[in-house]
C-alpha cells in the first residue's frame, strides 16, 4: 500500500459533496432506534422492531449504499475525469494502487456505518449486538468496497450496476431464490452480527463459516479483478 495515495484519496473523497449523502442515513437509523425504544409496549416488542432497524435498514440499506457511494468514488471519479493517467504513468504496481484505494473505501465505509449501528445497538440495550454489528459491518464493508471498486473500473456506470445488485439481487431475488442468499454480502454481515450479538434484535439463517468464506471470495475476486482491469488502462485513462 502507498501512504501518499491513501492520504490523497482520503482528502479527495472527504472533500467531495458526494460524501454529504452519507450524513442523513445514520441520523435516521439512530432516530428510529430511539423511537422504537420509547414506543415499546405489550404490543410492540424489541424483537419485532429490532430486526427491521438493524437488519432491514442498517445492513440492507445503509451499509451497501454507503459502500456504493464511497467505493465507486475512490477510483471511479479519477477514471471519469481522466486524472487516472497521473497514477498509471507512475512506476507503481497496479495492485498497490488498488489496495490503497480499497483501504480508504473500507475505512470510510466502516466508520460511517459501524459507529451509528453500534450506538443504536447500545440504545437498544445490547452491548453484544453493538460488538457484533461492528465486526459484521467491517467485514461487509470490505466485501462491498472490493466489489464496487472493481465495478468503478469495469463499467462507466458503477453506481447504476451497484444499485441493480443491491436492489434486485440482495433485496428482491434472495426473497424468492434461497440459493441466491449465499452471494448476498449483507447476509454475510448479518450472519456475523447474529453469532456475536446472540440477540433477537437480529437473526440470520446463514452459517458463520459460509459467511466468512463468501466474504473472502468477494474481497479476493473484487481486488484481483480491479487490479487486472487497471493494468489494461492506456495512458488516455481508457481501457484497451
Amino acid at each position: 500500500m502507498n501512504p501518499t495515495i491513501i492520504g490523497l484519496t482520503a482528502r479527495a473523497l472527504l472533500g467531495r459533496r458526494r460524501v454529504l449523502l452519507l450524513l442523513p442515513m445514520p441520523v435516521i437509523l439512530i432516530g428510529l432506534t430511539l423511537l422504537g425504544v420509547t414506543s415499546e409496549n405489550e404490543h410492540v416488542t424489541r424483537s419485532e422492531w429490532g430486526p427491521q432497524v438493524f437488519a432491514n435498514l442498517g445492513l440492507a440499506v445503509i451499509l451497501p449504499l454507503t459502500a456504493l457511494i464511497v467505493g465507486s468514488s475512490v477510483l471511479g471519479l479519477e477514471v471519469d475525469d481522466g486524472t487516472i493517467t497521473h497514477l498509471i504513468t507512475k512506476p507503481l504496481p497496479r495492485s498497490e494502487i488498488i489496495l490503497s484505494k480499497l483501504l480508504v473505501a473500507w475505512l470510510v465505509t466502516t466508520a460511517a456505518t459501524a459507529l451509528p449501528l453500534a450506538i443504536a445497538a447500545v440504545i437498544a440495550g445490547s452491548g453484544t449486538l453493538a460488538i457484533g454489528l461492528v465486526v459484521g459491518t467491517a467485514l461487509g464493508a470490505l466485501a462491498y468496497s472490493a466489489l464496487f471498486l472493481a465495478l468503478s473500473v469495469m463499467t462507466k456506470r458503477p453506481v447504476a450496476v451497484g444499485l441493480v445488485y443491491i436492489v434486485l439481487w440482495e433485496n428482491l431475488l434472495v426473497s424468492f431464490v434461497d440459493g441466491a442468499r449465499v452471494f448476498s454480502i449483507r447476509r454475510h454481515a448479518a450472519a456475523v452480527a447474529d453469532v456475536i450479538g446472540d440477540t433477537p434484535l437480529i437473526s440470520s439463517t446463514m452459517s458463520l463459516p459460509t459467511a466468512l468464506i463468501m466474504t473472502s471470495v468477494f474481497v479476493v475476486v473484487g481486488t484481483v479483478g480491479a487490479t487486472r482491469r487497471l493494468r489494461s488502462f492506456a495512458l488516455t485513462g481508457e481501457a484497451n
